[in-house]
């Protein structure tokens, strides 16, 4: 798979996610390592062949398809505060993927060895040439690196392609709020003339960023707006999940249909915590739209 460069210094290696590698002080520093077998060694290969070696690495955040190969390139890897248990403790990958324990194999990246984080950074630190900043609402330390030299920020899970979004039906969050504020502070990087590259989409900038910025903020709202405008008659989460991806045309599998109930978790607690929303039991628990 080839290179695609970016200014000077930065070149982005494919994948679902893609690694950015950013070059710094003679050596490359892997941002997103990312997952699947051999991977690592392909990352080797591909910065060898710039004349480099890894110094180290850096996650935008725990989940295991962005750091499960990081044991294999040899190079301490580094991850916000907030994420370094998310990354090395497999049960709190799952508590926050699926809730609890989870079905082996059935949403979570099962890591071929331990992940180890070898050091912490704080939102607003400056490392290996790129800035560490807050992008959270898809995971609670969710980071974008700002690389000035080259013009660009490597945003990760802070906003997705369209056709992830597309094949799913809502883009993967934890707190709502957080992930339409970390959206709109890109949609000023990306007014400034930074080009925005998620982790799972294509690198974007000018007007195709601010579309598909506004696509995932649209979709956002596009939910709450679906559970707010329900006959007022109780409905469980699991409907609520089937009633939105049957309205995007999404194909039901139990793994995408377990994808939408973490969002809708998240959707159900700020609406019920804003008062429009209310809990009821009906053969189990179940929501439905206040009166008034």
């Amino acid at each position: 798979m080839g290179l695609r460069k970016f200014g000077d210094s930065a070149y982005l290696y494919p994948g679902s996610p893609s690694t950015l590698i950013r070059i710094f002080d003679g050596m490359a520093v892997l941002i997103d390592p990312g997952h699947g077998s051999g991977r690592h060694k392909d990352l080797k290969i591909a910065v060898k062949k710039l004349g480099l070696e890894i110094k180290a690495q850096l996650a935008t955040h725990g989940h295991a398809d962005h750091v499960s190969v990081a044991p294999g390139t040899d190079a301490p890897l580094f991850m916000h505060r907030f994420e370094f248990s998310i990354a090395e403790n497999p049960l709190n990958r799952e508590l926050l993927t699926f809730g609890s324990k989870a079905p082996k194999g059935f949403l979570v990246f099962q890591f071929p060895e331990e992940v180890k984080v070898h050091a912490v950074f704080e939102w607003g630190d400056e490392l290996f040439g790129v800035k560490a900043i807050r992008l959270n609402g898809h995971s609670p330390g969710m980071t974008g690196f700002l690389d000035e030299e080259n013009g660009l920020i490597y945003a990760g899970n802070a906003f997705f392609g369209e056709r992830v979004i597309e094949a799913v039906g809502l883009p993967y969050l934890v707190e709502p709020e957080l992930f339409k504020a970390s959206i709109m502070q890109l949609q000023n990087y990306a007014e400034k003339g930074y080009t925005l590259i998620p982790s799972h989409g294509k690198a974007v900038s000018s007007k195709e960023a601010l579309e598909i910025l506004d696509f995932n903020l649209k979709r956002v709202k596009e939910a709450e707006e679906l559970i707010l405008g329900l006959p007022r008659t109780s409905r469980s989460l699991d409907e609520l999940a089937f009633m939105i991806m049957r309205h995007y045309g999404i194909e039901i599998t139990p793994q995408k249909l377990a994808l939408n109930l973490v969002p809708l978790r998240a959707f159900v607690a700020k609406l019920y915590n804003e008062g429009v929303i209310e809990a009821t039991v009906d053969n189990g628990l179940k929501w439905k739209v206040r009166k008034g």
